[in-house]
């Protein structure tokens, strides 16, 4: 196993739910160490950097109104393989066919409005958390039940 760190934003509809403590409780919950987290409002440009991939398609000027729409909870975990770990938890893109126990599966209605955006490999999650997070702002740390939770801390 590999310890890595990936991003995870609370997204409008989660935030309006009330549902940010309850999706970083399943993260933290899953084994997974918490080492970055802020409160923020993303703007346009950074809006557009995060969903670059998704420029040019039909839905992607909804995407960044949606994501500037409402603050979002920031937060970057980390942990053996927490990039798997992570999507995981957080379940399928579409929540109708999400596995009940994942977040999306227990919260989740619509594509559109799928509560968590979860980093989908190592790159990514660093090219992320960079997006979001400077490196001062990242706390490296272990916790003493870490040798408890994976094999290699």
């Amino acid at each position: 196993m590999t310890a890595e760190r990936t991003l995870v934003l609370v997204k409008p509809d989660a935030m309006q739910r009330g549902l940010a403590g309850t999706i970083l409780q399943r993260l933290e919950g899953r084994g997974l160490r918490l080492v970055g987290l802020k409160l923020t409002r993303i703007d346009e440009p950074l809006a557009r950097r995060h969903y670059a991939e998704h420029e040019g398609k039909p839905f992607f000027a909804d995407l960044v109104a949606y994501i500037t729409s409402s603050p979002v909870v920031a937060a970057v975990f980390e942990g053996a393989d927490a990039v798997a770990a992570v999507r995981a938890s957080v379940g399928a893109t579409n929540p109708a066919k999400a596995a009940a126990g994942t977040i999306r599966g227990d919260f989740g209605l619509e594509t559109g409005r799928n509560l968590v955006h979860a980093s989908d490999g190592p790159e990514s999650g660093e090219r992320e958390t960079a997006l979001f997070f400077a490196p001062a702002e990242l706390i490296a740390w272990t916790r003493d039940a870490d040798r408890w939770i994976s094999e290699n801390p």
